[in-house]
């Protein structure tokens, strides 16, 4: 059960996210023609095509460009930065870990600074700041890729923190094969995206081996009993039957912590 406190957060996340979209508005316009030639021309060229019809979106505002792009590209559709990414905090040579706190069970989540510093010193800042917690992770895959995604604070797969974070770690799985695809595999955590360099708060958990371009920055393993909690949730399957959708088992992040190892 949603408390009021948490609805409170909730409710003031969302005002924060229409500012930033308000703001943000004349220049997502401008830019509109521009991102869906090129996630047309990102997707042709990859050869995903095959991967089916709705893109694992998210992060601040969906656009027209998310209807055509493949299943297997994992993106999150996100407007022009409104504010710059939190000031360097974290020590960039540890091991944070991250643990997600659900109401399905608890997954913790081992992060390399090293190899994701932008990445791993916004997840301290958000979760510091109980970013969080009270959201649900909105979309499960169980068709073509193999995740669930989480960190949308609205919901529904369209929130976001209100700043981007660079791409980090690309070559960290290997190098892309014929097809233009790496293998995640199944413990990998990492960033959803729409395209270069526009990473916010969405992320996803890969709980089986999922083929996916080298563009989605990973930055961490969950570890064996996260696994099992997020196998279990996609054995229950999509709400409504499909392979793509809100999960049949609802999961909620109660409390997301991140701290040095």
């Amino acid at each position: 059960m949603v408390t009021s406190d948490q609805r409170r957060r909730q409710l003031a996340r969302e005002k924060y996210a229409r500012q930033q979209q308000r703001r943000a508005e004349s220049r997502r316009k401008a830019r509109r023609n521009t991102v869906i030639a090129s996630s047309l021309a990102v997707v042709l060229a990859a050869g995903l095509a095959v991967w089916a019809s709705v893109a694992l979106t998210g992060d601040d505002a969906r656009n027209d460009s998310a209807a055509a792009e493949p299943t297997g590209t994992p993106s999150a559709e996100q407007s022009p930065s409104a504010q710059p990414e939190p000031a360097m905090s974290i020590d960039q040579k540890a091991t944070y870990t991250m643990a997600l706190k659900t109401n399905v069970g608890d997954i913790k989540v081992t992060m390399d600074a090293a190899k994701a510093p932008h990445t791993v010193n916004s997840f301290k800042h958000l979760a510091d700041k109980k970013y969080f917690d009270g959201t649900k992770c909105h979309r499960l895959t169980t068709s073509g890729i193999f995740v669930l995604q989480c960190g949308d604070p609205k919901g529904d797969g369209t929130g976001g923190p209100g700043y981007s974070i660079p791409d980090e770690n690309l070559n960290g799985l290997g190098k892309a094969g014929a097809d233009g695809a790496v293998t995640f595999p199944k413990g990998t955590v990492a960033m959803a995206n729409a395209g270069p360099n526009t990473g916010g708060s969405q992320f996803f958990l890969v709980y089986k081996d999922t083929k996916l371009p080298p563009s989605y920055t990973p930055f961490g393993t969950f570890d064996a009993d996260g696994l099992k909690v997020v196998e279990d949730v996609a054995k229950a399957g999509v709400a409504g039957g499909a392979g793509d959708g809100a999960p049949q088992k609802a999961v909620t992040i109660e409390k997301a912590t991140v701290v040095k190892k």
